[in-house]
């Protein structure tokens, strides 16, 4: 009896000591907060991550090559119809000279960026007057003067009631140097001086002309396959609209210094540039003179581009003169008669 009083004091001792150490003690439950008694509790996972494939960079593009530049892109034909022409006025300088049936004066217009000279005649009378423009051929430019051989012609047409104008072109002193491939640029001078013709009061814009010796007959083609507004062409001993012809009596001429480069030109780029090519675009009625005699400028040369003319339909005058060379003598009666046709000729048709 002793024995189990003894046993049982000493589990109630037991009990009370655990008893008293859990006072005051919080119990950490294993179950968080947010969680609902009763359901299973829901575990916070990390974001999805999607795994994707790694991939090799992206090359950079590789650079397309520009199209090389097309160095006949601006002597065509057809870039000469699309450009525009005619910034500024015509300036007259001074007085040279004084006759009794008009006024020459030394002029100055630009083209395109240059300074061209030449000289004009003023008939005497009420204005306005058609125009001719003459065109003379080649000369050195070191040698050019402003009164020209071509003076005479420009005389005889004031003479008859024309108001004249004589470009000497770029590169001629006093002009200014510039860019002269084909010849393209006295082109260009020409067909700004035609644009800036309203800027002079004496002159009619509507009712030009143009009379070209040699080279200046070349340039006066290249004009007409352009410039629709043309209303009438005297060629003088003509170059030819086909500039394979031109530059291969160019080299001739000058013992192999000049006219390589043209002559260098592909077929297809000169068929562009030629006025051969383009001839059933003239408008204007043609005139044609040449020498028989001409060993400068060969006379076939005129003969075939009347044939081709009058194939197409044109309006064109032949005339060839037996036993005259390429520029006919002052005076003589091939020249007058030259001059009394290219007058009737332009009162015709400026009139």
């Amino acid at each position: 009896m002793k024995l189990w009083l003894f046993i049982g004091l000493i589990l109630g001792t037991a009990l009370t000591l655990l008893e008293s150490s859990c006072v005051g003690r919080a119990i950490t439950s294993p179950i968080p907060p947010s969680a609902t008694p009763g359901k299973p509790m829901e575990r916070s996972l990390p974001p999805l991550v999607e795994a994707r494939p790694t991939l090799p960079p992206t090359p950079a593009p590789s650079a397309t090559p520009s199209p090389t530049p097309d160095p006949y892109a601006d002597l065509t034909i057809e870039a000469l119809r699309r450009r525009s022409y005619g910034d500024g006025s015509i300036r007259i300088e001074r007085v040279l000279a004084v006759t009794s049936a008009f006024t020459r004066t030394l002029v100055a217009y630009p083209s395109d960026g240059l300074t061209v000279y030449g000289f004009m005649n003023v008939p005497r009378g009420h204005g306005p007057f058609p125009v001719v423009i003459v065109l003379h051929g080649y000369v050195d430019p070191a040698r050019y003067q402003i009164l020209a051989y071509t003076t005479r012609y420009a005389d005889a047409f004031a003479r008859a009631g024309f108001l004249v104008l004589h470009p000497n072109y770029r590169n001629h002193p006093p002009s200014d140097e510039g860019p002269n491939p084909f010849r393209v640029g006295y082109a260009i001078d020409v067909l700004n001086l035609i644009a800036l013709l309203p800027t002079l009061p004496m002159a009619q814009p509507e009712a030009v002309g143009l009379f070209g010796h040699s080279m200046g007959g070349g340039i006066a083609l290249r004009v007409l396959v352009v410039h629709p507004g043309v209303k009438a062409a005297v060629l003088y001993g003509s170059m030819s609209a086909d500039e394979r012809k031109n530059f291969e009596r160019v080299l001739q001429w000058s013992g192999g210094r000049r006219g390589r480069e043209e002559l260098n030109t592909p077929e297809e780029a000169l068929q562009r540039i030629a006025p051969l090519f383009y001839l059933q675009d003239i408008a204007a009625p043609i005139q044609i003179h040449h020498g028989a005699a001409d060993t400068v400028v060969p006379p076939e040369w005129s003969r075939e581009l009347y044939a081709r003319l009058q194939a197409l339909g044109k309006t064109v005058e032949w005339y060839e003169y037996p036993g005259q060379p390429h520029t006919f003598p002052a005076g003589s009666a091939a020249d007058r008669l030259l001059l009394e046709r290219s007058i009737a000729f332009f009162r015709k048709y400026l009139r």
